[in-house]
């Protein structure tokens, strides 16, 4: 599988978002988005940077790949598979990335980082239904339940992050039990239920053209 293998900090610079690539230290201080809040590169910080509309719609479905850590292939099959739907096309976009299971366990608070949380899967640590799946861009549906694993419970590391989980806000469409380490589907992600930043009717004019 491909994957990215150079700097991740530059990718939260270049898109002028903070992406969680690393986990805790995205929130600590050694987090270089908040020590360098500028692009990357000789011109970063240049003041006098104008773009054109395709530009700047190129940007933003590239701010919402690596935000959600997909490949272009994998990008544009949820795409199609959204304008294929009744509704609006950007906000059922989003709707389908937030219900990958990688995008759930982070949410959830039970992966450091989405990288981790599709670790985890991969490693056929995670059930859904009481099913082992090992396919980070599986959909979940309303009232599906996750959990780890047993073998994975008593791990030092998973064990770390359900104690920090209930400091994370977690969205109004899922249902987190630290107890158990299982969350429950509640509704679909609504739009005002995803919090960050992304104008995706630019997304849309993108394939559009």
């Amino acid at each position: 599988m491909a994957r990215k293998i150079g700097p991740s900090c530059r990718l939260c610079r270049t898109e002028n978002l903070k992406l969680n690539l690393k986990g805790e230290r995205c929130l600590s201080d050694k987090c270089s988005f908040e020590r360098r809040p500028f692009s990357p590169g000789q011109h970063g910080q240049s003041k006098f940077k104008k773009q054109s509309d395709y530009a700047v719609q190129l940007r933003e479905k590239q701010k919402v790949k690596r935000y959600y850590g997909v490949l272009e292939k994998q990008f544009r099959h949820f795409f199609d598979k959204a304008e294929r739907q009744k509704g609006v096309t950007g906000e059922l976009l989003l709707s389908l990335l937030e219900r990958r299971l990688d995008n759930v366990l982070f949410r959830a608070g039970l992966a450091h980082s989405r990288s981790h949380a599709r670790q985890l899967i991969r490693h056929n640590h995670v059930l859904v239904d009481n099913r082992r799946v090992n396919i980070p861009s599986c959909l979940v549906s309303v009232s599906s339940e996750i959990a780890l694993r047993d073998k994975i419970k008593t791990n030092v590391q998973v064990q770390e992050l359900v104690a920090l989980a209930g400091r994370r806000e977690v969205p109004p469409w899922l249902e987190v039990n630290l107890d158990a380490v299982k969350v429950r589907i509640k509704s679909l992600p609504a739009r005002e239920n995803i919090s960050v930043p992304i104008q995706e009717q630019l997304i849309v004019e993108l394939f559009s053209k």
